[in-house]
């Protein structure tokens, strides 16, 4: 019964001594900086198009609520970009 509490031990202190080595060498200032394999970049771009489209949704409500212009001087700008005479 010792044997087995002894080699638990040991089996368990090594593994924590091995977690601990590995964290250290992944997580060191040097490694984070020169770290190039793009994680984050796709979650990232997910994440602004998600905020793009609730917000587009969101002022075609306020649009559809208010049945007025919202942005007065945006339609404007616009109308006077389609309305360029070329001269």
């Amino acid at each position: 019964m010792n044997f087995f509490k002894n080699l638990i031990s040991k089996i368990t202190r090594k593994t924590n001594e091995t977690a601990v080595a590995v964290t250290e060498k992944t997580y060191t200032p040097a490694a984070v900086l020169t770290n190039n394999r793009g994680d984050g970049y796709v979650s990232d771009g997910l994440r602004i198009l998600i905020s793009v489209v609730i917000g587009a949704l969101l002022l075609a409500g306020l649009y559809a609520l208010f049945n007025s212009t919202i942005m007065p001087t945006v339609v404007s700008k616009v109308q006077a970009l389609f309305n360029y005479s070329g001269t």
